[in-house]
């Protein structure tokens, strides 16, 4: 695709979120080991959920899609060879690699952009441990496994990524003997770990959780077949509560307030700047007059950082982002990504190993800047876009199919205008 070139607008009306991407790798992964057919509902199809959808065919469930409907019979047997594609998805990929153990499935596991510099040591360290051979090449993903892994106590960091803990957590019920995975340093990212144990409970596991601190694991357990219907992503939600409180006027139809996304913190923390959130007829919208300054903690809501950098882009005062080291390691370096953002726009940035600090000003310019083939990058920075004196250039817009390919149609039925440069 060519580079776009994004002009101001007022961004206004109603917009139906897609679905957590989260939630569907979750419900998909469970139904595919479990016994018997599932429907999983609501799918918000993208690149990483196709991703595993391929990887759990993969290993031998049998998945058909119609629209926005999964059918999943799930594997009677694990594959003997598996050849699996994880695209640019760092779920995908991590929680795959430990349910490739449960059996000893050779498994050659291949990927795109960056995710082969994704750091994977903490399977490496566990594979050393467990007599599982392994090979890799640095920078690119082309990772060849094979061994099985066998239970035990697995002492996990809880500030790297809590995706590991999840790729454990679907694979060691299937194993013969308890498990136990003691978290050694402070859980960050929570919510998610809650995502993923309320999805194992609907699907049968059972897992007892010791305050975050140690999961004890039951051995010889069976997933069991169940429907599922997946709830609006709050991580998407964001680009949009954000331009309400910028200005802009859009009311999402399908939020659950009540969900356990860690990303609804959105809310709050938008709140805390002085926005509103408004219950209309037709849903939720942000509202508000002015936002003011405030210290956001990035290591719990890692994802709607991006975003969060657009609102005190706008901001009265200094914004301070803490705690925001493990940025630097998703589909691009976002912490630096979000300050050159900003930055190319006349805002002030200074950005630290962990943090950046943010001075809102009142009015913004365009410019030139690349998505760093980062779809929450390429979405902040569309909205950001809406509220410059001049026109922004983005490089490459279509990395945001990895998440929500039709973002860009939707931002267009709301307003927002842009062209190829």
């Amino acid at each position: 695709m060519k580079p776009i070139c994004i002009e101001s607008s007022k961004l206004q009306g109603l917009l139906a979120l897609p679905t957590s991407k989260s939630l569907a790798h979750r419900a998909i992964i469970c139904a595919s080991l479990s016994k018997g057919v599932s429907v999983i509902g609501d799918v918000s199809m993208s690149k990483d959920i196709e991703a595993t959808i391929g990887c759990m065919r993969a290993l031998g469930a049998h998945i058909v899609v119609k629209g926005s409907t999964v059918t999943i019979e799930g594997l009677s047997s694990f594959s003997k060879e598996a050849e699996m594609n994880c695209e640019e998805s760092g779920s995908t990929l991590r929680f795959m690699v430990p349910l490739a153990c449960v059996k000893g499935t050779k498994t050659h596991f291949t990927g795109k952009g960056q995710l082969g510099k994704r750091p994977l040591d903490i399977y490496y360290d566990i594979f050393d441990r467990k007599g599982i051979s392994y090979s890799y090449k640095k920078d690119v993903l082309d990772l060849h496994v094979e061994g099985t892994l066998t239970p035990g106590t697995f002492h996990m960091r809880g500030d790297v990524s809590s995706q590991f803990i999840t790729g454990l957590l679907f694979a060691l019920p299937l194993l013969e003997g308890e498990s136990h995975i003691v978290i050694t340093t402070k859980l960050e990212s929570k919510a998610y770990i809650d995502l993923t144990l309320q999805m194992l409970e609907h699907f049968g596991i059972t897992i007892i959780n010791e305050n975050y601190e140690r999961f004890i694991i039951p051995p010889h357990q069976q997933y069991h077949a169940a429907n599922y219907n997946v709830e609006a992503d709050f991580s998407q939600s964001a680009f949009f509560l954000v331009a309400d409180a910028i200005g802009h006027d859009i009311t999402l139809t399908n939020m659950n307030l009540s969900s356990r996304q860690g990303d609804r913190d959105i809310i709050p923390i938008l709140e805390r700047m002085g926005a509103k959130l408004i219950k209309t007829d037709e849903g939720y919208k942000m509202e508000a007059e002015e936002l003011k300054a405030t210290t956001i903690d990035a290591s719990q809501v890692p994802d709607i950082i991006p975003a969060l950098g657009v609102a005190c882009a706008f901001a009265k005062g200094t914004s301070h982002i803490i705690n925001a080291q493990r940025l630097r390691i998703k589909e691009c370096d976002r912490l630096e990504a979000t300050r050159i953002m900003l930055e190319t726009c006349g805002v002030q940035v200074k950005e630290t190993e962990d943090s950046l600090t943010i001075i809102g000003q009142d009015s913004l310019h365009g410019g030139k800047l690349i998505s760093f083939n980062d779809h929450r990058m390429a979405m902040s920075e569309a909205i950001l876009a809406t509220r410059l004196t001049s026109p922004l250039e983005i490089d490459d817009a279509l990395c945001v199919r990895k998440s929500y390919p039709h973002f860009f149609e939707d931002y267009k039925k709301l307003g927002g205008q842009y062209h190829e440069c």
